[in-house]
C-alpha cells in the first residue's frame, strides 16, 4: 500500500470542518465565513478533492425512515491468510453489510450491517455468509441501543 502525504493548513482544516458539519454548504458560505473569495475556496475544495482527501459527499439518512431497526456487528473467522482479502471483498458487495474491516485477532473480518429485524438478520446470514466459502465461523453481536454513532472526523484546527 502507497503511503500518501497530506499536507494540510489551516484553512484546508477549516473548510473540511464546515464541509464535514454540512456537505451541502456552498464556497459562497464558507468564504464569508473565512474571509476568502469563493474562487480561492472552490480551488482549494478542488485541491481536495484532487488530493482525495475529500472522498465522497453523502446525506445521513434515519435508518428507522428505510425499516433499517436492527444494527449488528458480526466477526468472521475465514481462511484467508493474512493481506488475501478475497473474502473481504465478496462480503463488501451485501447491500445489508456497511462496513467490512479486515482485523487482528481471532476473526478475520468485522463487518456492520443493518437489517430490518432478527429474521433478516437470519435470511442475511443463510443467504448470503453461509454461502461464501472461506469463511469458517461467525459470531454476531446485537446492538441494543446506539449511545453514539458517527462517521465525522474529529478535526483539530492547527495554530
Amino acid at each position: 500500500m502507497k503511503k500518501i502525504e497530506y499536507s494540510l493548513d489551516r484553512i484546508d482544516l477549516q473548510i473540511l470542518k464546515m464541509m464535514q458539519e454540512n456537505a451541502r454548504i456552498n464556497n459562497a458560505d464558507i468564504a464569508r465565513e473565512l474571509g476568502m473569495a469563493p474562487s480561492a475556496i472552490l480551488e482549494r475544495v478542488k485541491k481536495l478533492e484532487k488530493k482525495e482527501v475529500i472522498l465522497s459527499y453523502h446525506a445521513k439518512i434515519n435508518p428507522l425512515a428505510l425499516d433499517q431497526k436492527l444494527l449488528s456487528f458480526i466477526f468472521i473467522k475465514t481462511k484467508d491468510i493474512i493481506g488475501e482479502q478475497s473474502i473481504g471483498r465478496i462480503l463488501a458487495g451485501i447491500p445489508q453489510v456497511l462496513e467490512v474491516h479486515d482485523i487482528v485477532g481471532d476473526d478475520g473480518y468485522l463487518i456492520k450491517v443493518r437489517t430490518q429485524d432478527s429474521i433478516g438478520l437470519v435470511d442475511l446470514m443463510r443467504d448470503s455468509l453461509s454461502k461464501i466459502e472461506g469463511i469458517i465461523s461467525t459470531r454476531t453481536i446485537i446492538v441494543l441501543q446506539t449511545v453514539k454513532e458517527e462517521s465525522s472526523l474529529h478535526i483539530v484546527d492547527k495554530k
